[in-house]
């Protein structure tokens, strides 16, 4: 048997190389992953101990499993998630290992709940999707709000915004993710299950300004009714588009129509890929707020947390690092698909958090 050891799935990528890094800092040596031998040798001379690399590429599955031992935590930051993100994941579940990845894209997280986490938990394997930016700050903000709540909460909102110019700072992975989910059916829970989701948006106070943010499917629907059973219902919003908003609310519910047009999918997989082989824009200086309210049966609000965090980048890669080597080190608390607090605890999340730089 070999010692576990973090594998970093797309190593080379934007999110790949701030994670790489991220692990290093905090004096992992991960087994860097990609498609370009010639990108990995030079990403791990660039980092401190010059970090082992292997050749993996999403479109050969088997080279991915090939990465894989028992007991090995696998981070993966390859996407479009939809696209090319199920190959890391079966890796995971033949190997019986730990799996992370960066995924913002809803789809992918139903089908990691509802597909891929029964498969895993037969196989002993954990998977804890979007373990970034996306989607533990609203997992964390929600679960605190929750606790100072008590029993009374039946409800739980969250609010994922940004200050900054987030059209300058994204990444060309993205943009891309961002294209191919414009045709994806959203989701929500309500009434204790997982509904579709059709365009519906809400205001968030901030003081006396008012944000709008536009539903969205996300992690916290299938996480938070597991560790809070008397929740009835979970909403999550997105607040990246500012005026905006409301306008992208009467386009998605008008997102089935759009599905059967002759084409769509494919033009919009043609830009996905277009976007994605796009250079990166110019760095912008952008911060991440997040809200989470609790709500009695009533309507009445019974608490808020806010949690405010820097660049979604760096957290998303600063989160993903912490908690690989957490869990190769500690372990998780299950097996299957999970949530933050599922897999970590909700005090060690916290502090885990706090010590990547979300904090209220």
């Amino acid at each position: 048997m070999t010692t576990p050891r973090i594998v970093l799935f797309g190593a080379t990528g934007y999110t790949g190389r701030l994670t790489a890094k991220a692990l290093v800092a905090l004096g992992a040596e991960p087994l860097l992953a990609g498609r370009d031998p010639a990108r990995l040798a030079d990403l791990a001379a660039s980092l401190p101990g010059t970090p082992p690399t292997a050749v993996a590429d999403a479109t050969r599955p088997r080279s991915v499993a090939r990465l894989l031992e028992p007991g090995d935590v696998l981070v993966s930051t390859v996407g479009p998630f939809l696209r090319w993100g199920d190959a890391a994941v079966m890796a995971a579940v033949e190997a019986g290992a730990v799996y992370l990845d960066s995924t913002g894209e809803p789809p992918f997280v139903k089908r990691v709940f509802q597909r891929h986490g029964p498969e895993a938990a037969a196989a002993g394997a954990t998977l804890i999707p979007a373990f970034g930016y996306d989607y533990v700050p609203g997992n964390l903000a929600a679960a605190l709000a929750l606790r100072k709540a008590g029993n009374d909460a039946v409800r739980v909102d969250v609010g994922y915004f940004l200050r900054g110019n987030v059209a300058k700072r994204a990444s060309a992975g993205t943009r891309a993710s961002a294209l191919s989910m414009i045709l994806e059916p959203m989701y929500g829970f309500r009434d204790g299950r997982i509904v579709r989701e059709t365009g519906r948006t809400r205001a968030f106070a901030f003081g006396a300004r008012r944000r709008h943010g536009i539903a969205m499917g996300a992690s916290e629907h299938f996480a938070l009714p597991r560790t809070h059973p008397r929740l009835r219902e979970v909403n999550v919003y997105l607040g990246w588009l500012g005026g905006l908003t409301r306008a992208a609310g009467v386009f998605a519910r008008a997102t089935p129509i759009l599905r059967a047009l002759p084409g769509s999918r494919r033009l919009m997989a043609a830009m996905a890929e277009r976007a994605a082989r796009s250079a990166n824009q110019e760095a912008q200086p952008i911060a991440s707020q997040t809200i989470a309210e609790a709500y009695a049966h009533d309507g009445t609000l019974l608490a808020t947390v806010r949690l405010n965090g820097g660049d979604p980048y760096d957290l998303t890669a600063r989160l993903l690092a912490w908690g690989a080597t957490n869990a190769l080190v500690g372990g998780v608390g299950g097996i299957g698909a999970l949530g933050p607090a599922e897999a970590f605890g909700l005090d060690a999340l916290t502090e885990g958090c706090a010590s990547v730089g979300l904090t209220p």
